[in-house]
């Protein structure tokens, strides 16, 4: 079975939808002239086309005949300077053209890219990874080449078959119908191949998708792959996928291989066609030679554009698929909106947090009701207080973390900080008042500098060193061998587990938030580090308030309070001598993890 993808297209649309086009052509907007400039150079090389022909039908008619030397080279200049001219309208239309989808493609990308940014966490929960890439990636490049060679061009492929069409009809109209008898058989054709290229479009794009799905996998999980032996089986599947592929692409191969020659029979027939009428006619001294001539010229540069046509008609199928995709990314509007009417959080901020009977779900349930990962959670976090939450795997930890920094807004119920409601305040000031240290830690593939200051110019080298010199990251930073300047490959490669985990909460002080939130920032570190930081933490969390979850509980001894979760609910309150007086579900759990040890010191 060929493995497949939530990557999987959508099957094509409509060729051509108006409705997309109107909006793809306000890229185009602000390059209205060179698209003016760009259609007048199409139309001159397009009548270029026309003049040689006529050259030649001058020349045979007038200049051979009468042994006309000068009239000779007069046209057979003409002929030159005609093609030149060709050349040059040709090279300047490509140069306008190409740099008006490389324009449009800028611009698309920019603001895709910022309509990422401003998404919430959701549309990436249910949205895989590759999808994202592919809109600003190859979807992006299919409207560039609609621009560059498709919307612009066509216009040219149209002149060139008016202007030829009206050059034959004025020669000799009768001759013009005997040639364009041939029209009907060559519409069948490229009917016949439209629809096919169409579905082997289709195939390709679908193939790419479990291609890029399934080695992006391979490659995130590639320890996992090792670690089982799975490296023959994968690459069985691997070859499955590649080969569905090579189907797929050698079925458009053969189509376009099929077509071609098809319309250059049909170009042959009409030439014959030409040949025998026009003879027929010169016999009958109704034409002349040169006139036969000239449409044997034109017949041939006639069929050209029809292919070219074809073609456009297969680019334009596939932008109208990738502009429907792109817009309805640039369409979405996230749950989580900026207010109206933002309010202003005090200055300086105290770091009061209030949760007020919250309710959150993050999806409904079979049933189409709400699956509720907390159920009226209700708490008050005082100023320069450090309260933990702690609890069962699933219990809603890391929930109370999200909704606070408003990556999910809850579904009923409010949360304030310093009694303003935080759906009244805007993302930026909200959560630059919030530094967050995580369990999974994120380190972009740039030095160890811009991992912690972020690019933020207000933080300076100086405040840079003392972050990581006061969470005890400096030691490590020193031995790199170039510093703070060290590159650290992708997501920190380079650096351990527990030394990536020094790196964000450095990062998480060098911005000086007044409120500090630790989710299971400690776990992946071994306990001489965790010792040091919880150190170097103690001092700085000094008036600040700070929310710390964690599943081992010596990292929590010594927190104001404690917050125990169960099944989204906050079932215990209290210090943690009281906790464990009480003997209910806390207790229980330091029973868990301390059996057989001596009990931590309240």
């Amino acid at each position: 079975m060929t493995p497949t993808a939530p990557q999987e297209e959508e099957p094509l649309g409509k060729a051509y939808d108006a409705r997309l086009m109107r909006r793809l052509l306000t890229y185009v907007r602000p390059y209205g002239w060179q698209v003016v400039v760009a259609i007048v150079l199409l139309a001159a090389a397009s009548a270029m086309e026309i003049v040689g022909p006529w050259l030649t039908a001058r020349a045979l008619d007038e200049a051979i005949p009468n042994g006309d030397l000068g009239l000779l080279g007069t046209l057979t200049a003409a002929y030159a300077a005609a093609i030149v001219g060709a050349f040059v309208f040709q090279y300047a239309q490509g140069l306008i053209t190409t740099w008006l989808g490389q324009s449009v493609m800028y611009d698309l990308r920019r603001e895709l890219f910022a309509r990422f940014q401003s998404l919430d966490l959701r549309t990436f929960d249910r949205t895989p990874v590759g999808r994202l890439m592919t809109r600003i990636t190859s979807d992006v490049e299919t409207l560039n080449q609609l621009f560059s060679s498709g919307v612009v061009t066509v216009f040219g492929d149209v002149f060139t078959l008016l202007f030829i069409l009206i050059a034959m009809l004025q020669m000799d109209w009768r001759m013009a119908l005997v040639t364009f008898t041939v029209l009907p058989f060559v519409w069948v054709a490229v009917f016949l191949f439209r629809s096919r290229i169409r579905e082997a479009y289709r195939d390709i794009r679908v193939r790419v998708a479990r291609i890029n799905a399934y080695l992006h996998e391979r490659f995130t999980g590639m320890r996992i792959v090792h670690l089982f032996n799975r490296e023959e089986a994968d690459r069985a599947a691997h070859d499955r996928i590649e080969a569905d592929y090579l189907e797929a692409h050698l079925r458009s191969v053969t189509y376009y291989a099929l077509f071609f020659p098809v319309i250059e029979v049909f170009t042959a027939i009409a030439l014959a066609l030409i040949l025998w009428y026009g003879g027929l006619r010169v016999l009958d001294g109704a034409v002349t030679v040169g006139v036969v001539a000239a449409f044997l010229q034109y017949a041939r540069r006639f069929f050209r554009p029809i292919q070219d046509l074809s073609e456009k008609y297969n680019l334009l199928q596939g932008a109208m698929a990738s502009s429907e995709r792109i817009f309805k990314l640039l369409d979405e509007r996230g749950e989580v909106r900026e207010p109206a009417n933002p309010r202003a959080l005090p200055d300086p901020v105290r770091g009061e947090i209030e949760f007020r009977d919250v309710w959150f779900a993050y999806g409904r349930d079979d049933a189409g009701e709400w699956d509720w990962v907390l159920k009226g959670v209700s708490f008050r976090v005082d100023p320069g207080q450090k309260v933990a939450i702690v609890g069962h795997t699933g219990a809603g930890k890391s929930t109370i973390i999200n909704l606070l920094m408003r990556f999910y807004d809850v579904q009923k119920g409010e949360i304030l900080l310093d009694g303003v409601p935080i759906t009244e305040v805007a993302l930026h000031p909200l959560r630059s008042r919030i530094g967050l240290v995580l369990q999974d830690v994120f380190l972009f593939s740039r030095d160890v500098s811009y991992n912690i200051r972020l690019g933020a110019e207000d933080i300076d080298d100086a405040r840079l060193r003392e972050a990581a010199e006061q969470i005890g990251a400096a030691p490590f930073v020193d031995r790199l061998e170039k510093g703070y300047d060290q590159p650290l490959g992708e997501r920190g490669a380079s650096l351990s587990v527990g030394e990536r985990q020094l790196v964000s909460f450095a990062r998480a002080l060098a911005f000086d938030p007044p409120i500090l939130v630790l989710d299971e920032a400690t776990s992946s570190v071994d306990s001489e580090i965790e010792a040091h930081i919880e150190e170097a933490t103690d001092t700085l969390l000094a008036g600040r308030t700070s929310l710390v979850i964690a599943h081992r509980l010596s990292t929590v001894v010594n927190a104001d309070r404690i917050l125990v979760l169960h099944h989204g609910e906050v079932a215990e309150e209290g210090s943690h001598t009281e906790l464990l007086a009480e003997g209910g579900l806390y207790a229980r759990l330091h029973e868990l993890q301390f059996a057989g040890l001596p009990r931590p010191a309240a």
